[in-house]
């Protein structure tokens, strides 16, 4: 019975009951590590309308907005200076109006009894046409005044995060200043590669991206022609990015070129003592080698290991 059972496991050990694969080059992509910076699509910044004084600062830094939010107010009181002296213009017009409609109504009398000529009855009348178009004439200027401190409220002119908000409540700001700057239009990350590998890049490439110690995948979704201090500038889009930190640098791996590799399954090496053992048919009898593995790469699924120096192509490699 125990020879039995020792026959049995023997015969589950034997390399016969292993696979083989036959070395041969395969085509194994070169990777160059650089650092990519996260950056906003658009970074618009929201603009003060008019001069003033800032009264109210509805933002802070990271702060997400809407477009078309108000984040800030900013107020001029000689707006409302303005404002009064129309209305007491308008309230004088409006007066003279009065009288002007009297005077005409009482001429058209006197011209019916032939009192007036019909010379003076047109002149009041056009008194009268004076006094509307001066009267329309202020409440339009008086609008453009009431619509200038409207215009107070500094909007946001992108959905997006506040990246910066260089003033402060009660500061003085003029027309045109900025009062925050929004990020918006979504994130990516921006590389900047050393031109020696320009004719490497190529658009859609797979990148992989490191970001807070787990990898993930980038597309290289545009690779811009000026090269800038030396560097190819690029952009980068990926699924689900952290957009805490705007500028955060993060690991990107690009490729630059293809090189031929030794790959060997995963399974097929086996590491004693220190040393990494890859299992080699030749001429009928199986010998364990020495190898040096390089790094790992997955093929279909499988994990394979880049053999650096210990086996050549056309060898037979036993994977149990």
């Amino acid at each position: 019975m125990r020879c039995a059972l020792l026959a049995a496991a023997l015969a589950a050990a034997s390399p016969a009951c292993a696979d083989t694969l036959v070395l041969a080059p395969q085509p194994l992509a070169e990777w160059k590590a650089v650092y990519g910076r996260v950056e906003a699509r658009d970074l618009v910044p929201a603009r003060a309308r008019i001069g003033g004084t800032v009264s109210e600062l509805l933002v802070s830094e990271g702060d997400a907005v809407e477009a078309g939010a108000r984040i800030a107010v900013v107020r001029d009181d000689k707006i409302a200076f303005q404002v009064a002296a129309f209305d007491a213009q308008l309230r004088a017009l409006r007066a003279q109006m009065e009288t002007a409609e009297a005077e005409l109504a009482r001429g058209r009398s006197l011209v019916d009894r032939g009192v007036i000529a019909t010379q003076r009855l047109e002149q009041l009348r056009t008194d009268v046409e004076v006094t509307q178009n001066r009267i329309a004439a202020t409440e339009a200027q008086r609008a453009v005044v009431v619509q200038q401190g409207e215009e107070g409220a500094v909007l946001a002119p992108a959905s997006g995060r506040v990246l910066t908000v260089p003033v402060t409540k009660g500061a003085v700001v003029l027309a045109g200043e900025p009062v925050a700057t929004v990020g918006g239009g979504g994130f990516f990350l921006r590389l900047a590669i050393p031109e020696r590998h320009s004719a490497d890049l190529r658009q859609g490439a797979r990148l992989r991206i490191t970001v807070g110690g787990a990898e993930t995948a980038g597309r290289l979704a545009r690779i811009y022609p000026q090269i800038e201090n030396g560097r190819v500038v690029a952009d980068v889009e990926v699924d689900r990015l952290q957009d805490a930190f705007v500028d955060a640098r993060v690991l990107v791996e690009v490729p630059v070129g293809t090189r031929q590799a030794i790959l060997v399954p995963r399974a097929a090496i086996v590491t004693r003592s220190g040393l990494d053992f890859v299992r080699v048919r030749a001429g009928g009898s199986e010998v364990e080698r020495t190898v040096v593995p390089g790094e790992t790469v997955t093929q279909a699924g499988r994990p394979f290991v880049e053999i650096l120096t210990g086996l050549q192509a056309g060898e037979t490699v036993v994977v149990p």
